[in-house]
C-alpha cells in the first residue's frame, strides 16, 4: 500500500472511527484500526464486534493494499502532524507503515489484515432514507432514557418501528419512557416510506454513537438540512446499517420483546401545568445541585391560581450536608394542585431535549406517573414515574 493524503483528512477520519475501539476489549487485534485502499480513496475501519465503523477519505493511491494500524497509536500520532500531506507507505514483508509528513518520519508496527475480524458487506437494497437532522434530534430526544443495566439487554435498545410513512422510537429504562415519532407530512417528506412494516431494537449506544458520527462526518457547506442517512436491515435482521455521506455504521440487534410501552402511557390527568420549559431547567438544574447528594429527589409543589395570586410550580430540594434550594417558577394550572416529588436528574435531562418554549406537565397523582409534553409538538412525550413523598 501507498497513499497520500490530507492530514486534516486522516485526523477526521481515524477521529471517528476509532470512538469503538477499546482498551479494555478481550481480543488484542480490536484495538487495531483497518487501513486499506479502496477504489481510488483510503477506507478505515474499526470494529469492537457489536458495532463497527467505516469512514473513506480522498486522497492519492499509488498501490493498493491494507493493513491493521494500532488505533490510538495511529491517531495520537496523526493529530501532532502538521497541516500538509500525509505519506502512507506499507512494507508487508514486515507489516510497517512508514507515515512521512513535513519533518516526521515514523514507522509503526501493523498486524496482518488476516487477523482482523471480517466486516459485513453492506446490503443497503430497500434502505428507509430519512433526514439528517430530523433523525438525531429523534435519537436525542430518546435514547438518553434507555437503560444501562446490563441485566436487563432489552431495555438497553431503542425501539424502533417503521410503518408506512411513521418512524417511531421509544426508550425506557423502568423509571421513565421517552416516545418519538416522525412522519412524511410533518417532517416535509425528510423519511421515504418503508417497503414494509418492521421493528427492531437498535442498541441505544450505537444510536448516540451514530448522531455523534453524523455531527462530526457532515462538512459546513452540506448542513443545508437536506442531508439524507440511509437505514438498511440485512436479509438476516441480525444487524442494521446507516450510511450518511462517507460513513458507514453498523450495529447488532437486540434479541428480545420489548415491553408493550402504550400500557403504561396515562391518557388522563387532573393537574395540568403550562411552564417555560427553560425556566423549569433552570430551576431543576438549581435543585439538583442539593439532590445530587442524596438520592436526586426533588419535590414540585404545584399550586392552583388563587384570588390574589397567580399559579406557580414551587421546586424544592434538600441536602442533610449542604443544604437547601427552593424555586418558585411561574404557570398556568388546570385542573387541581399537587404535590408530587420526581428524579430531578430524569426531569432535567428530558427538559434539555425540548425545543419548543413552553412544556406541559401532566399528572393524576402524587403516586401516579406523569406525562411531560413540549406544547405545540404532539410527536414527542415522555413518561415519569414519580418518588416516595417522605
Amino acid at each position: 500500500m501507498k497513499a497520500e493524503v490530507l492530514q486534516e483528512n486522516l485526523a477526521h477520519g481515524l477521529s471517528i472511527v476509532s470512538r469503538v475501539v477499546s482498551p479494555r476489549l478481550t481480543l488484542p487485534v480490536l484495538a487495531n484500526v483497518l487501513v486499506a485502499t479502496d477504489e481510488g480513496r483510503l477506507r478505515l475501519s474499526a470494529t469492537n464486534l457489536e458495532q463497527s465503523i467505516t469512514c473513506w477519505i480522498g486522497g492519492k493511491i499509488e498501490e493498493e493494499g491494507s493493513t491493521a494500524v494500532p488505533a490510538h497509536t495511529f491517531a495520537d500520532l496523526v493529530a501532532t502532524l502538521p497541516s500538509e500531506q500525509v505519506n502512507l507507505t506499507l512494507t508487508p514483508s514486515t507489516q510497517t507503515l512508514n507515515i512521512r509528513c513535513g519533518a516526521s518520519n515514523t514507522d509503526i508496527k501493523c498486524i496482518d489484515v488476516q487477523e482482523f475480524p471480517q466486516l459485513p458487506t453492506p446490503e443497503m437494497e430497500g434502505a428507509i432514507q430519512i433526514n439528517v437532522a430530523d433523525f438525531k434530534e429523534m435519537i436525542q430526544q430518546v435514547a438518553f432514557a434507555a437503560s444501562v443495566d446490563e441485566t436487563r439487554p432489552v431495555l438497553m435498545g431503542v425501539l424502533v418501528t417503521v410503518d408506512k410513512d411513521t418512524i417511531t422510537m421509544a426508550a425506557a429504562d423502568g423509571f421513565r419512557l421517552s416516545v418519538r415519532k416522525a412522519t412524511l407530512s410533518q417532517a416535509e417528506h425528510s423519511l421515504s416510506p418503508a417497503p414494509q412494516p418492521l421493528t427492531v431494537i437498535i442498541p441505544a449506544r450505537a444510536l448516540s454513537e451514530l448522531a455523534r458520527v453524523t455531527s462530526t462526518s457532515l462538512s459546513a457547506g452540506a448542513a443545508d438540512g437536506n442531508e439524507m442517512i440511509a437505514m438498511a436491515l440485512p436479509n438476516d435482521c441480525r444487524e442494521v446499517i446507516f450510511r450518511v455521506k462517507d460513513v458507514e455504521l453498523v450495529s447488532q440487534l437486540i434479541d428480545g420483546t420489548y415491553p408493550d410501552y402504550q400500557g403504561i402511557i396515562p391518557h388522563a390527568y387532573k393537574s395540568r401545568v403550562l411552564i417555560s420549559t427553560q425556566a423549569l431547567l433552570k430551576a431543576c438544574k438549581q435543585a439538583e445541585i442539593f439532590a445530587r447528594e442524596g438520592t436526586n429527589v426533588a419535590r414540585l409543589n404545584i399550586k392552583s391560581a388563587g384570588e390574589l395570586e397567580p399559579g406557580s410550580v414551587e421546586i424544592f430540594a434538600q441536602s442533610e450536608e449542604t443544604g437547601s434550594n427552593e424555586t418558585v417558577v411561574a404557570a398556568t394550572i388546570e385542573g387541581v394542585g399537587l404535590l408530587i416529588a420526581f428524579n430531578v436528574k430524569y426531569m432535567r435531562e428530558v427538559l434539555e431535549v425540548i425545543k419548543t418554549p413552553n412544556v406541559a406537565l401532566e399528572t393524576s397523582a402524587p403516586n401516579a406517573p406523569a406525562v411531560i409534553r413540549p406544547v405545540g409538538d404532539d410527536n414527542f412525550l415522555h413518561v415519569i414515574m414519580p418518588m416516595t413523598l417522605t
